[in-house]
């Protein structure tokens, strides 16, 4: 007989969208939308502002007319 469990986990997207022009994103878009994005990250993990952040805290993607700052969070539902 097996012995299993099983749960449910809710997934949690936040994303910061930098609109991109046909030369690119501004830079000052950029930083302004990873500042807060990083502020964010820190909040909800509660990483002091003096410890370095993980390489794979912020994950970066573009659209066709954007790009995406963005990190995910699970939790047990």
């Amino acid at each position: 007989m097996s012995t299993f469990t099983s749960r449910t986990v809710t997934t949690t997207r936040r994303e910061w969208i930098v609109p991109t022009g046909p030369r690119g994103a501004a830079l000052g878009d950029m930083q302004a939308a990873v500042l807060v994005a990083t502020q964010d990250y820190r909040h909800y993990h509660l990483v002091e502002d003096h410890v370095q952040l993980p390489d794979d805290a912020l994950v970066f993607t573009t659209t066709d007319e954007a790009i995406v700052i963005s990190y995910t969070v699970e939790q047990p539902a």
